[in-house]
């Protein structure tokens, strides 16, 4: 959910409760459209972010450091002659929409006391913080709006700050059941429709959210009565959630549960900024970790193009096997043909001593050469093509092991988790020569702690491991004990599963096989074969790459990978 009016109402009324009174002790901008004011309230430091993100506009307290860049912005620093020291007076939502205003109370350059106010306006990508002085014109704004951006509303320094243009709506912090009753009149879609286009502050999912919860009341008293009393208690309602979509992942923050959502799983938070800190600090981590691996991912496709071309190549090379006998045999025919062939023909009919029946056979023979010669040519053609099939079968046998270790790579960067396992991929690629070498992201990557496998427990207490990438598995693999069970998706890149039983129960193993079909390429597909032999009997060839195993001894079991199974699997770290 975008953070709607009713969001920001919510952390609206937190702000007020934690943060009037407060002093500025700090200010930084981390980022190009977002600011973080350190203030000092009743005896807590607070860190106030405030966004003006075109896809994250928002505010609310944060737990999360930023780094302050080494040369602030010039916003940046204006923010801080301005409000460093001053006092946060009042805080405002106007009119229940998605506009924020901070008061402070500050000390000009002559001592006396003046007033300053940011204003923000979460408004998609026309987001922007605003500085306004006391005779509310614009000292500067994160955002310049000139007239070739819009011809309606600018927003320069020096110029006039009025509010966005009001779209008409009522406040539902400030209204009466008569002007809802008059409105609904107009109104003829359905009740959420009616909702969203009457009152500031609902998007559509709040909308529905107040039409649900609405339709749930046994009263029978007139609807803009209804409505009015759910307006009246709206602020009340708690706690902040954020729904959590299948496998965990963050999927939407809101400031009280969802009743329409009801088949939706959901965290609770102390206080809504709590609940957008969380959601949104997952969501940048995501998106950091999707903009490393899309790099990743593009060159292992584009290695693995390559690679597919060159075997077609040299698999060509092999097939010419024939033409390679054919060779031979012409030299040995014109060889035991020598005395009855003359210099100077285009070709040759001798008899076909490989043909029972002794056929003639046509041998084509080039005329500058004589039949000797013609016949040591083709032994040569012969050697050479012995020797290409040899090198052919040798580079076919690389390339596929190369192929092996980029589709592995290829299935590794869907279960990366955090900075730790891209490095480990980053670092085998480039151990492999598929990503340039970099100073500086070698060092960082030196530093870091090494990532570790996930770890999960059956429901027997058993514990098993799960390789993320090729090095956790060949470490995992290489490191348990020989009577420890190994399991691994039959023919396809995955994961290395590790049981740490040298007599695992039929539960655990099959959970085990569960595990090793989810993280592998076979997620999505039906009765994934899943091999499971001893530790003992999984081999490393020598020159092999990373995570590259050959086992025997093996038991197939044939598993339907089921993200709910997985997630109901106690998951001791990821």
């Amino acid at each position: 959910m975008p953070m709607d009016g009713i969001m920001l109402g919510f952390v609206t009324d937190e702000l007020k409760a934690k943060l009037l009174g407060g002093r500025v002790d700090r200010i930084i901008q981390p980022e190009s459209d977002e600011i973080i004011l350190g203030i000092r309230s009743q005896g807590d430091n607070y860190r106030l972010l405030l966004s003006a993100s075109p896809r994250s506009a928002r505010a609310h307290l944060t737990k999360l450091t930023k780094p302050s860049p080494s040369e602030p912005p010039m916003f940046c620093m204006l923010l801080r002659k301005q409000l460093i020291g001053g006092r946060l007076s009042a805080i405002e939502q106007i009119k229940n929409d998605r506009i924020l205003n901070l008061e402070f109370s500050v000390y000009n350059d002559l001592g006396d006391a003046v007033n300053r106010s940011l204003v923000l306006e979460i408004m998609g990508r026309h987001s922007n913080l605003i500085l306004v002085n006391e005779n509310n014109i614009i000292l500067d704004a994160i955002k310049h709006v000139g007239e070739n951006v819009s011809s309606v509303r600018q927003v320069l320094p020096g110029l006039p700050y009025v509010y966005p243009p009001s779209r008409g709506k009522l406040d539902p912090r400030d209204t009466t059941e008569a002007e809802i009753s008059d409105r609904l009149q107009t109104e003829a879609g359905s009740l959420d429709e009616a909702i969203f286009h009457l009152f500031n502050g609902f998007s559509p999912v709040s909308a529905l959210e107040a039409a649900y919860r609405l339709s749930l009341q046994s009263t029978k008293a007139p609807l803009a009565e209804r409505i009015l009393l759910f307006l009246s208690d709206l602020y009340l309602l708690k706690p902040a959630v954020i729904t959590e979509s299948a496998g965990n992942a963050k999927s939407d923050v809101f400031p009280f549960p969802q009743l329409h959502l009801n088949t939706v799983s959901a965290r609770e938070f102390d206080s809504p900024s709590d609940a957008l800190d969380a959601f949104f600090t997952a969501r940048d981590v995501q998106e950091h970790l999707n903009q490393r691996t899309s790099s990743m991912a593009q060159s292992v496709k584009n290695h693995l193009e390559r690679c597919r071309k060159k075997l077609l190549i040299h698999q060509e090379a092999l097939n010419s096997g024939e033409q390679m006998e054919l060779y031979k045999k012409y030299g040995e025919m014109l060889q035991a043909n020598l005395h009855l062939l003359q210099k100077g023909a285009s070709y040759a009919d001798v008899p076909d001593y490989y043909n029972e029946n002794l056929d003639p056979i046509r041998i084509p023979m080039t005329p500058s050469l004589s039949p000797a010669q013609n016949a040591q040519r083709y032994f040569k053609l012969y050697r050479k093509s012995h020797i290409a099939m040899q090198l052919a079968e040798n580079e076919c046998q690389r390339i596929e092991m190369d192929i092996a270790f980029l589709e592995q790579i290829n299935d590794d960067l869907r279960k990366v988790k955090n900075e730790r396992d891209i490095n480990d991929l980053f670092s085998l690629l480039e151990a492999g020569g598929y990503i340039r070498h970099k100073a500086l992201n070698a060092k960082k990557r030196n530093k870091s702690v090494p990532s570790r496998p996930m770890k999960y427990c059956s429901s027997d207490g058993t514990i098993i491991e799960v390789g993320k990438n090729a090095l956790q598995n060949e470490q995992l693999t290489l490191g348990a004990k020989g009577d420890e069970t190994w399991l691994h998706a039959q023919k396809m890149p995955g994961s290395h599963v590790i049981i740490h039983s040298s007599a695992p129960s039929d539960e655990t193993l099959a959970q085990a096989a569960s595990l090793a079909a989810y993280y592998s390429k076979g997620i999505h597909s039906s009765n994934v074969p899943v091999d499971a032999t001893l530790r003992r009997y999984v081999k490393k060839p020598g020159g092999t790459p990373v995570g590259y195993v050959i086992y025997t001894h093996q038991k197939t079991l044939y598993v339907t990978p089921s993200e709910e199974s997985v997630r109901k699997m106690t998951c001791l770290q990821d």
